[in-house]
């Protein structure tokens, strides 16, 4: 019984340190905000500038959506 809450233990502080590197991890991530980490994924797509061009007729009562 020792010997198993020993692991136990271990393993809880194992656990412990890997949350901690995870939660100080997800701090740095969110320094930026996400819509500033995105800029410029769908620069030069084809797809996304249809759907863009799509949007902007909709908006402009151009076409139904």
């Amino acid at each position: 019984m020792a010997q198993s809450t020993k692991q136990l233990e271990a393993r809880l502080a194992r656990v412990e340190k890997e949350l901690a590197a995870l939660k100080s991890s997800l701090a740095v991530k969110r320094a930026e905000p996400w819509y500033r980490q995105i800029v410029g994924e769908f620069a030069g797509d084809e797809a996304y500038a249809e759907i863009v061009r799509l949007g902007r007729l909709i908006r402009r009562g151009k076409l139904k959506g």
